[in-house]
C-alpha cells in the first residue's frame, strides 16, 4: 500500500496528492508517468509525474476529477492509502542546452510541463512559458512556472486572467520574432490544444514535442490499448512515449480513439454516483451535506 502524505485542491475539480513511493522518486524524471490503482478492484490510472522529492521519497500527482476513478481518487485524503503505484514509466524528457525553448501547459497540463520547464532551465536554456485555461480559476502553479521561466505568458479563453487568447496566439508571436530563434517547443494539455500547437509550429519548422494521453490499460506495452499512429507507423504511448514528435502524430485518429469508451465511462459514472447516494442514505445523511 502507498500512503497519501498530502492533499490539496488547486482549482475546481483539480486535486494534488503527494504519495510516499521512495522507489519511484529515486528514479523519476521529467516527462515520465505512473500507473495508479486505488484498490484491488480499481482500474489503472495513468498520471504524468508533476514533481518528485527524492529526499522525502514522495511523488506529486495532479489530476482532474472527470470520471469514476478520478472522482474516487479525489475522495481520498491524507493518511489514506492506495493499492498500487507503479513507475516511473515511459521515457524521460530529453534535456539539453538547446537555446531558446518554449514550454506550453494547457489546463491540467500545467502540472507535467512544470518539471520539463525546470529541467530545461537548469540545463541552461532560455525558457519562455505559456500556460492557459478556459478561465482564471482553473489556473494553478503560476508562481512555480514563473520561477523556472525567463518569461511567463498567461492566457484564458474568457480573459479573466492574463491575455484573452488561446495559447497558440502568443506562441505564433514568439516564433515570428526576429531577435531570436526558437530551438524547440514542448506542449502538454488537451489533445486538441496540442494538435493546434503542432500546426502552428509546423509553419515555422520548429521541432515540437507533445506528451500524449491515450487509452491506457496496463502501462507496460502488453495490451496495445494505447496505440497511436505516427507518420512512420504505430507506436505505444506507454513504452515508446509518452512524448512524441507533434508533427508526426495523426491527431484525428488520436482524438477519435479518446472517445471510444465514452458510453462506458458515462455508465461507470452513473453507477459511482448511485453508490455514493446509497452510502449517504445508509449513513443517515443528506446528499446536500
Amino acid at each position: 500500500m502507498y500512503k497519501i502524505t498530502g492533499k490539496e485542491t488547486l482549482s475546481a475539480g483539480v486535486k494534488l496528492m503527494e504519495i510516499y513511493a521512495p522507489h519511484v522518486s529515486r528514479k523519476a524524471g521529467a516527462g515520465q508517468f505512473v500507473m495508479v490503482r486505488i484498490d484491488e478492484f480499481g482500474e489503472r490510472i495513468p498520471l504524468t509525474i508533476a514533481d518528485y522529492d527524492r529526499k522525502a521519497g514522495t511523488i506529486t500527482i495532479i489530476f482532474q476529477e472527470l470520471g469514476k476513478s478520478t472522482l474516487h481518487l479525489g475522495s481520498l485524503n491524507a493518511g489514506d492509502s492506495i493499492a498500487t503505484f507503479a513507475g516511473p514509466l515511459g521515457h524521460p524528457t530529453e534535456i539539453a542546452d538547446f537555446g531558446t525553448v518554449v514550454c506550453i501547459g494547457g489546463g491540467v497540463g500545467i502540472a507535467p510541463i512544470y518539471p520539463v520547464a525546470r529541467a530545461l532551465k537548469e540545463a541552461g536554456n532560455r525558457v519562455l512559458s505559456i500556460i492557459g485555461a478556459r478561465t482564471g480559476n482553473l489556473l494553478f502553479w503560476e508562481d512555480r512556472m514563473r520561477e523556472v521561466s525567463d518569461e511567463l505568458i498567461i492566457c484564458t479563453d474568457d480573459g479573466s486572467r492574463g491575455r484573452k487568447a488561446l495559447v497558440t496566439e502568443p506562441l505564433r508571436e514568439i516564433l515570428g520574432k526576429k531577435d531570436h530563434e526558437t530551438a524547440k517547443v514542448w506542449a502538454i494539455g488537451p489533445a486538441v490544444m496540442m494538435k493546434f500547437v503542432a500546426l502552428t509550429t509546423g509553419a515555422f519548422n520548429v521541432p515540437t514535442i507533445v506528451s500524449l494521453n491515450s487509452v491506457m490499460i496496463d502501462g507496460t506495452g502488453m495490451c496495445g490499448g494505447c496505440r497511436v499512429l505516427l507518420e512512420d507507423g504505430a507506436r505505444f504511448v506507454c513504452v515508446d512515449g509518452p512524448e512524441f514528435d507533434g508533427h508526426k502524430v495523426n491527431w484525428d485518429n488520436l482524438l477519435s480513439r479518446l472517445s471510444f469508451y465514452r458510453e462506458e465511462e458515462k455508465l461507470a459514472m452513473e453507477r459511482w454516483e448511485h453508490r455514493c447516494r446509497l452510502d449517504v442514505a445508509a449513513a443517515g445523511g443528506s446528499e446536500d451535506v
